[in-house]
C-alpha cells in the first residue's frame, strides 16, 4: 500500500535502543492498533514502524479520513503504554538523537551540549529532526546535518 508524501506522521524516540525481543513485541502491538485505528468510525490508512531500534514512527494517509483529536488521543496513550511496559521515555523532547560512525546514540541536552563543546558533534554529523509532520519531510528533513538543523540554532553559542 502506498502513502501520500503528504501523510501526517509522528516521530517517538526512545532514551535507550530497543532490543530484538522488545521491538518485535511493540511491533505487534503497533500493527494491531493501526490496522483498527479510526477516526469517527472511518479506517485510516496507517501504518507503524521502528526504525534504528530508537524512533516509532505513526504514519496515517489523511487522503481517505482525517485524523482527529480522539484518534491522536488513542495513538498518544498507546505510546504510554509501551513507555510504562518497556520503561522507556518516549516523550523527552530534550534527549538528541545523533548519528556517529552510522550508529544512533541518544543523550541529555546537557550531555549533547557537552558533545559539541568538546568538537564530538560537528557541523556536519547527522542529527534527527523529530518535528518532521508529514512523510516527504520524514523521508528528506528527518536526518539532517547539525548545521542545517533546529538543533545548531539553540546551540548556535557553542559552534
Amino acid at each position: 500500500m502506498s502513502f501520500s508524501p503528504q501523510s501526517r506522521v509522528w516521530i517517538y524516540q526512545s532514551n535507550r535502543k530497543f532490543n530484538q525481543t522488545e521491538e518485535v513485541e511493540i511491533l505487534q502491538k503497533l500493527s494491531a492498533f493501526t490496522n483498527q485505528w479510526k477516526a469517527h468510525g472511518n479506517e485510516l490508512l496507517a501504518k507503524a514502524e521502528i526504525r534504528y531500534g530508537f524512533f516509532i514512527i505513526l504514519t496515517v494517509d489523511e487522503s481517505q479520513a482525517n485524523v482527529t483529536g480522539c484518534s491522536i488521543d488513542s495513538s498518544v496513550r498507546l505510546i504510554k503504554e509501551i513507555e510504562q511496559e518497556y520503561n522507556v521515555d518516549l516523550f523527552n523532547r530534550f534527549n538528541i538523537a545523533y548519528k556517529i560512525d552510522g550508529e544512533v546514540k541518544v543523550q541529555a541536552k546537557e550531555d549533547f551540549e557537552t558533545l559539541v563543546n568538546i568538537k564530538q558533534i560537528t557541523p556536519e554529523t547527522i542529527v534527527f529532526n523529530n518535528m518532521v509532520q508529514n512523510l516527504a519531510d520524514l523521508e528528506n528533513k528527518w536526518e539532517v546535518a547539525f548545521k542545517d538543523s533546529w538543533h545548531s540554532t539553540v546551540f548556535a553559542h557553542l559552534l
